[in-house]
């Protein structure tokens, strides 16, 4: 067999093939004639009919803008209009309508077909369905939106429920005023990780602690030691667990073992059974004999916010160093 034979053979063999192609793909596809008035579909496959609900017959030697409808917008039509006439291959997403009337989202890739001299002949148009995948990624914006909200309605609140009970226990407005900046920005620094992202739902422990250690441990490093688990919490315990975590590290840093440099603090995390709950357990050793104070509004404030998530806070106010002890519920880390 010579090149001539060879070649024609698999000219042959490409047409066919890439006709059955056309033909069997599960991809809506058709082809338009510009060289013929108003360019007409002159080709669809079995798919464009499943999609459209249109007969072949009912199709053929229409215009595509046949499929437009109520909620077709102009700026879409105006976008397939200007890649027709600038004969390149692009994509708009167009509200199109089958033959019962229901309508969906087509994200219509179009393009131009050229002979072996570079000249239009036809047109494609492959039609995708992506009205459930908008639908869901609109649900997913809405859920995430909603997660946001409630996260900001949690913030608010507990920071109205702070300043109240702040108000009420400190005794001049210099007092109230730092201890409401103080909660205030702790309350922030461990919110804004878990708030920056919509779609974040959860942080570990020791993020969460993370900004108190910093702020509060500057004679060294080492002073709270983290031992134990490092399980993920909800945004619904955000705010009770950092609040806490705040009062104890400022009631150690003004009399307890964060005071001196040779002071620690020991915070073990525990996931206990039966029922399922999350512990942890602050102990300080190495500060000055522990007095109980008369006043306790942070105490009031983080007991609230602990009963309300269905927890519970114990203080135990040894002489060698407080040793405060928290427990919630297991299915308060991961649910609201």
């Amino acid at each position: 067999m010579n090149d001539n034979s060879v070649s024609a053979a698999r000219q042959t063999l490409t047409d066919d093939v890439l006709g059955k192609v056309v033909r069997y793909a599960r991809l809506p596809l058709c082809i338009t004639d510009p060289t013929l008035p108003d360019n007409p579909i002159v080709y669809v496959n079995d798919a464009f009919t499943d999609l459209t609900g249109y007969a072949l017959d009912e199709i053929v030697g229409q215009n595509c803008r046949f499929l437009q409808g109520p909620e077709t917008t102009p700026e879409s039509v105006d976008a397939v209009r200007e890649i027709l006439l600038a004969r390149r291959v692009d994509t708009v997403e167009i509200v199109n309508y089958r033959k019962d009337g229901s309508r969906f989202l087509n994200a219509l890739q179009l393009g131009p077909i050229n002979d072996e001299d570079g000249n239009l002949i036809y047109f494609f148009g492959s039609q995708l369905d992506v009205s459930e995948r908008r639908r869901v990624e609109r649900e997913h914006r809405q859920l995430a939106d909603d997660e946001l909200l409630h996260r900001l309605r949690n913030i608010v609140n507990v920071m109205t429920a702070m300043v109240r009970m702040t108000a009420r226990e400190e005794p001049s407005p210099a007092a109230f005023a730092d201890k409401v900046i103080e909660r205030l920005a702790a309350l922030g620094a461990a919110h804004f990780d878990t708030i920056g992202r919509s779609d974040q739902h959860e942080v570990d422990f020791e993020t969460l602690m993370g900004p108190i250690m910093r702020a509060y441990t500057s004679a060294s490093e080492d002073q709270i030691n983290l031992t134990g688990a490092n399980p993920l919490i909800s945004h619904r315990l955000v705010s009770p667990l950092t609040l806490a975590l705040h009062e104890l590290a400022t009631n150690a840093v003004k009399h307890g073992s964060l005071s001196s440099s040779a002071g620690r603090v020991s915070l073990d995390i525990t996931i206990l059974q039966e029922p399922a709950r999350l512990r942890f357990v602050w102990r300080e050793t190495g500060g000055p004999e522990v007095i109980k104070s008369p006043r306790n509004s942070g105490s009031r404030i983080i007991q609230s916010l602990t009963r309300a998530v269905g927890g519970t806070l114990h203080y135990d106010w040894q002489p060698e160093g407080l040793i405060a002890t928290a427990e919630f519920p297991v299915a308060a880390l991961s649910k609201d």
